[in-house]
């Protein structure tokens, strides 16, 4: 499914996403240098040096996917889908308090709160988007105050990407399907790597 990029976030689809195309394309560009430093060591490396560089790509590599490429919010009729780096969060509309940016995007729902790793709050954004307002309010641009899709095109993607949820949950709420539980799973594809990469590379710098 197409993910919105940050200046046009998802619209009409059976089930919209969410993501963060500058996380992907930091993940894309680390990954690529990790496999160069990485590959070029193991290859041309002596002694320790080549299981000392396996055992940082087996640590590196799963902590890259998981806070760039991995997160990410998916919304259905029913219930909403968080990827974060370490858990995926399933939370039926029925369930979520609200969804709220401030310095960081979160998700209240069954008395907790979540982060939203892929609705990342960018300041530098929301003063682009004030300033460009001003510009066009000073101007008596007839496009803004208009309310609906104008006010929305003025506000920075993740706020915008918030309103959504917000209004995704109030229209689903009633929903037969969209009752129940916050589900949390630990990814342990991602943890398990992860921690053994970091158990040998400890033994090895121990040694």
């Amino acid at each position: 499914m197409t993910s919105p990029s940050p200046e046009s976030p998802a619209t009409a689809y059976a089930e919209r996403s969410y993501r963060s195309s500058s996380g992907i394309a930091s993940g894309v560009l680390l990954l690529a240098l990790g496999a160069w430093l990485g590959g070029d060591a193991i290859v041309g490396g002596t002694g320790r040096v080549p299981w000392l560089s396996l055992a940082g790509l087996l640590l590196a590599v799963p902590l890259v996917v998981a806070f760039t490429l991995r997160p990410a919010v998916f919304a259905g009729d029913d219930r909403l889908r968080v990827r974060n780096p370490f858990r995926t969060i399933t939370v039926p509309w029925a369930a979520v308090e609200t969804v709220r940016a401030g310095y960081s995007t979160e998700l209240l729902a069954g008395g907790r709160k979540y982060q939203l790793w892929a609705l990342p709050v960018s300041l530098r954004a929301r003063k682009r988007v004030a300033r460009q307002a001003s510009r066009s309010t000073a101007v008596g641009d007839p496009a803004l105050g208009g309310g609906g899709a104008a006010d929305r095109a003025a506000r920075a993607w993740s706020d915008q990407a918030v309103e959504e949820l917000r209004d995704l949950a109030e229209k689903n709420a009633s929903r037969e399907g969209a009752q129940g539980e916050v589900v949390v799973r630990w990814v342990w594809e991602v943890v398990a790597p992860a921690a053994a990469g970091a158990v040998v590379l400890a033994i090895l710098l121990a040694v």
